[in-house]
């Protein structure tokens, strides 16, 4: 996964956070805080997972599925460019 091993180091940061937020999550659990704050901070999770998600489809479509030689403005590229839109979208 070329994509992956360039960008590694700003994944890597970002599945960090993302175990920061799970261990706070842990945390206001066993504190036996309000449920709404442990929804609160479900929900930031659940937020940076989709976006780790979305990142990582983004680069497998642009990567792995789009011919390099046509890229530009073949119809496949155009219809790539779509479907990651739609991704983002849905991952919000």
């Amino acid at each position: 996964m070329a994509h992956t091993a360039k960008g590694k180091e700003k994944l890597i940061v970002r599945v960090r956070r993302i175990r920061g937020q799970v261990e706070a999550i842990e945390r206001t659990l066993s504190a036996e805080h309000e449920c709404s704050e442990v929804l609160q901070l479900v929900a930031a999770c659940r937020g940076a997972l989709n976006g780790l998600m979305a990142e990582l489809v983004e680069g497998h479509i642009r990567y792995h599925v789009l011919d390099p030689k046509r890229r530009g403005d073949s119809p496949q590229s155009e219809a790539a460019e779509e479907l990651i839109e739609v991704v983002k979208t849905y991952m919000k």
